[in-house]
């Protein structure tokens, strides 16, 4: 999660069909899309909702959307999305 995931606030990954022991490919339950939504202090929980929802959720669709729609390239390629509050400033990007 990288050297400050105490900032991330939620967390959107795609699992990609990555080949398993099972048979000779992934079980199909395995692929799709994650979501974590990370544990705030109690004092910050309700700025911390209305962060989230006014901007982070549309931003998640917004990223699911164009996951759905993405080549099979980007399809193969797990990926790892994350939203951090610090500040009262949120930022998001996609990490390795």
């Amino acid at each position: 999660m990288g050297h400050d995931s105490g900032t991330i606030v939620l967390g959107a990954a795609w699992v990609a069909p990555i080949l398993r022991n099972y048979g000779r490919s992934m079980h199909p339950d395995m692929v799709g899309f994650r979501i974590d939504v990370h544990p705030v202090d109690a004092t910050e929980r309700a700025a911390t909702r209305a962060v989230l929802r006014a901007h982070a959720l549309p931003q998640l669709h917004e990223w699911i959307t164009q996951a759905i729609a993405a080549d099979e390239t980007w399809q193969l390629t797990p990926r790892q999305h994350y939203w951090r509050l610090a500040d009262g400033h949120l930022t998001h990007r996609d990490e390795a």
